[in-house]
């Protein structure tokens, strides 16, 4: 039995098939965009761990950051004993964030543990419990992400009862306007909930699970107008959107109208877990002492590594970077429209960019093809992501940081996989 296939049974022994996997290969080395598995094969990493690598495989800035914190200490509890770093990153957040006013940030571990607090600082700081998302959107695998999460199969299948006070309007796609997403907010606070008692509104710039669609200006305008009109809370979900991946540090900075508060996590400690919410000031200190935090939040390895990441896309100008590699991966799907009829859409903000199929000559989203392209790349070795409501998407997340040949070799791979 190959060393990959031995892994694979043990795997299928010990763990739970709820924690879907989708390699039958083993990684046991990566280095900036690539990945070698336990027999010596390469692939192209266009993963990235879920858009969490924007600086890539064990970026050396990186590395050398958690090293030194490694020699000082790796854990005192934030909470019991604090550490400049946490503060440190706390305040460099709290300049580039696009928030108005003075801004407070805190320190979780996951993504879905910055939206759970999120909503937490939302209703202490209003004293109302509803919260409102929308459809095909992704907030997280715990009780209040999966109440938020827009998707049923397979993020809430057999996990009710959701937490309550949770309403979801419709995303402006798949023939719903800009206009019928605001007045369905609108109907929602006709049939459903007083505006009085909701909380907050939970967006993603664009949707990451639900398919890389952009909200529209419009929308964002329009949303701020409703929050603005009834003290409701704008919270910007960035846990997969920022970073540089849109080609801005936040995708929100693609608008003019402002969140009040904003998650983050993936991409912002290269690979450690660490996640953050940052907010307008007076909201993030309305919950007492002890309402917030973690044992492992604001982990100093993690912490560590998020000051080196933000220095990298400095540095290394991520953010022109991600619009010049998605603008050539944009070009390349587009020029294959004719020979891939089953090309239905191309979009994207940035190197944040999804094709999506239809059979072809059909509006019918085709799940079929989209696994097959998937497969077929990954046997000439490169990793894709499927995403959206139909799972017909496929979703590129190459780290920013990859280099030119690597990303020529990825874009003549996904050539033949489309073709094949």
């Amino acid at each position: 039995m190959s060393k990959n296939a031995d892994l694979h049974a043990r795997r299928l022994a010990a763990t739970p098939r709820g924690v879907g996997v989708l390699g039958d290969f083993f990684a046991v080395r990566a280095e900036n965009s690539l990945v070698w598995d336990a027999e010596g094969r390469r692939f192209i990493d266009f993963a990235a761990g879920i858009a969490v690598l924007n600086t890539g495989h064990r970026h050396p800035k990186v590395t050398a950051a958690v090293q030194a914190q490694l020699e000082a200490f790796t854990h005192t509890c934030y909470q019991v004993v604090p550490y400049e770093g946490y503060v440190k990153l706390a305040e460099t957040l709290n300049e580039i964030v696009p928030i108005n006013g003075p801004k407070k940030t805190a320190f979780f571990t996951t993504g879905a543990e910055a939206v759970e607090n999120a909503i937490k600082i939302a209703r202490a700081a209003t004293g109302r419990s509803g919260v409102i998302a929308f459809s095909g959107a992704f907030h997280g695998r715990t009780m209040m992400g999966m109440a938020l999460t827009g998707k049923v199969n397979p993020y809430k299948l057999n996990f009710g009862p959701m937490p309550a006070d949770v309403f979801h309007a419709p995303f402006p796609v798949h023939g719903v306007s800009v206009a019928d997403s605001l007045k369905y907010v609108q109907h929602l606070f006709k049939a459903d909930v007083d505006p009085k008692r909701v909380a907050a509104i939970i967006i993603e710039p664009v949707q990451g699970e639900g398919g890389f669609y952009v909200a529209p200006k419009e929308l964002m305008i329009g949303l701020r107008k409703i929050c603005d009109e009834h003290g409701i809370l704008l919270i910007a979900d960035e846990i997969q959107t920022g970073f540089a991946r849109t080609g801005k540090t936040f995708a929100m900075d693609h608008h003019e109208v402002k969140a009040d508060l904003m998650t983050m996590a993936k991409s912002l400690a290269g690979g450690f877990p660490l996640s953050a919410v940052t907010g307008r000031a007076e909201l993030m200190d309305a919950p007492a002492p002890g309402g917030l935090g973690g044992t492992y939040a604001g982990s100093p390895l993690a912490v560590a590594a998020a000051l080196a990441v933000i220095e990298v896309i400095r540095e290394e100008k991520l953010n022109e970077r991600a619009e010049r590699l998605g603008a050539g991966l944009k070009e390349k799907l587009n020029s294959l429209k004719g020979a891939v009829p089953q090309i239905a859409d191309v979009r994207g903000l940035g190197f944040m960019v999804a094709v999506e199929f239809n059979k072809a000559g059909s509006d019918e989203p085709d799940a079929d093809f989209a696994k097959k392209v998937q497969t077929e790349a990954m046997k000439r070795g490169l990793i894709l992501l499927t995403c959206g409501v139909y799972s017909n998407v496929i979703r590129f997340l190459a780290p920013i940081t990859i280099e030119d040949a690597v990303f020529a070799e990825a874009l003549d791979i996904l050539e033949a996989a489309l073709k094949a």
